[in-house]
C-alpha cells in the first residue's frame, strides 16, 4: 500500500488506536537538515510542551523526498518534517496546534507552518513577529487554515 493511503487510513483511526498517540508525552519524530539549527529550537518548543522529541538529521536530498512521498508538496514545504502519530508535521508548528490535531483526529495528513515565519516556535528573533497560519493538509493536497497566530 502506498504512504499516503497509509497515512490517510490511520488517520481515520480513533485517536486510541493509534500506539503512542494519547498526550503530549508522546515522541514526535523529526527529520532535518544537519546544518539546521531553527529545527532544534522547534524541537525544544515541543518538548517545553510535554513532548518526546526524536531528532535526526537527514541528507537533504532524502528530506525533500519524504516530504513528497508524505504529500507536502513544494509550497506547503519548511525546514524540517515530523511525525506524530499518523500525522506529517511540517515546519514550525506551535505544540498547541499538534496537541489540537491529535485531540480532533481529523482525517487529513496533517499540518504545515509553510516557510519560516519570523516569531513562529523555533524562529523567535526578539519581539519581532510576523502573522502565520497553520495549515491543515487534506488528503487530496488541498489546505484550510486549521489556527492563525498573529
Amino acid at each position: 500500500m502506498h504512504r499516503r493511503s497509509l497515512l490517510l487510513a490511520a488517520a481515520a483511526l480513533p485517536l486510541s488506536a493509534l500506539p503512542g498517540v494519547a498526550t503530549a508525552a508522546q515522541t514526535i519524530r523529526i527529520m532535518k537538515s544537519p546544518s539546521c539549527g531553527c529545527c532544534s529550537a522547534w524541537a525544544d518548543h515541543l518538548a517545553a510542551a510535554g513532548f518526546q522529541t526524536d531528532l535526526r538529521d537527514v541528507p537533504d536530498e532524502e528530506l525533500w523526498a519524504m516530504k513528497d512521498r508524505l504529500g507536502v508538496g513544494g509550497d506547503l514545504a519548511s525546514c524540517h518534517t515530523a511525525m506524530a502519530g499518523a500525522y506529517v508535521i511540517e515546519g514550525h508548528v506551535p505544540a498547541g496546534d499538534i496537541l489540537r490535531l491529535l485531540a480532533e483526529q481529523p482525517v487529513a495528513l496533517g499540518l504545515t507552518v509553510p516557510g519560516m515565519p519570523i516569531g513562529s516556535p523555533g524562529m523567535e528573533m526578539g519581539e519581532e513577529r510576523e502573522a502565520f497560519d497553520s495549515l491543515l493538509i487534506l488528503a487530496d493536497g488541498s489546505t484550510v487554515v486549521f489556527a492563525s497566530h498573529a
